[in-house]
């Protein structure tokens, strides 16, 4: 791609102001090594949650506003086609979400040519208290991680390596962390920022040094910067500007800055 597409380009680390599908849309195909997503989950729909103890709305902005059934649907499979063009074929691709979009992704994977391989459960050890009291407190997410269904086709899993993180036993598909840290939102916030330790177990659970990871909906960086971590190359794409400058921020404070903390 040329260098004036990128709104932040240094070394390894490039990001992209723009919306998904017109940014990929320019990309080659068979371009990406592993793909990271952590679409809209359309919650936006002016109810209260909890946040550090206080009542708070659920809307997250303009992306995240509620749509009809067929419209979600439809926008899944649509950025989920453009990953399937641009992701090589022995790549794999992780998207997270819970019960309000994950099973249109599930079955968008499915309809776009992907074959799911898991089905982690990411367990939060200090989950928001449910306000309303009418459901169970929703303390976990869910990450598909899916390769193309081809016929012959080898995808990357680094079985050795998981084990020896896991104390030498084989790593389940339940994943416990706590919710993001706040050291690691000393720059700047984002709603649904994912922690660094799930981002680095995806990265070095399915890519090698110097592969190319590609993030659709970036946010403010954490797979970037669990990338930079591990010696991969990233590039990242979201439309607000203001949480690429988040990005930048983090990532050029890994040379000594608390994101530069391998968890792994």
């Amino acid at each position: 791609m040329k260098e004036k597409t990128y709104y932040f380009n240094k070394k390894d680390f490039k990001l992209i102001n723009k919306d998904t599908l017109k940014a990929t849309k320019n990309m080659k195909d068979k371009t990406f090594d592993m793909i990271f997503a952590d679409p809209p989950y359309f919650l936006s729909n002016s109810g209260i949650t909890c946040s550090g103890g206080k009542m708070v709305s659920v809307n997250k902005g303009e992306w995240d506003k509620a749509k009809s059934l067929e419209d979600k649907h439809e926008f899944n499979r649509e950025w989920i086609r453009e990953c399937y063009r641009i992701l090589k074929d022995d790549g794999t691709i992780w998207i997270s979400g819970t019960l309000h979009n994950i099973y249109s992704i599930g079955m968008a994977l499915e309809e776009e040519g992907f074959k799911i391989i898991n089905n982690i459960t990411w367990q939060k050890t200090n989950p928001p208290p449910n306000l309303a009291c009418k459901t169970f407190t929703h303390s976990t997410e869910t990450v598909l991680w899916a390769r193309k269904d081809i016929k012959g086709a080898k995808y990357k899993f680094n079985y050795k390596l998981m084990k020896e993180l896991n104390g030498n036993k084989q790593m389940k598909d339940v994943w416990t962390t706590s919710l993001t840290k706040p050291s690691e939102k000393k720059f700047g916030k984002h709603p649904t920022q994912k922690p660094l330790e799930l981002l680095e177990k995806i990265v070095l659970a399915s890519t090698n040094e110097n592969d190319l990871i590609l993030d659709p909906f970036s946010g403010s960086g954490t797979t970037g910067i669990a990338a930079a971590m591990h010696n991969r190359k990233y590039i990242g794409i979201d439309l607000d500007k203001s949480y690429l400058d988040i990005s930048i921020k983090r990532y050029e404070s890994l040379n000594g800055g608390l994101d530069g903390e391998k968890k792994f």
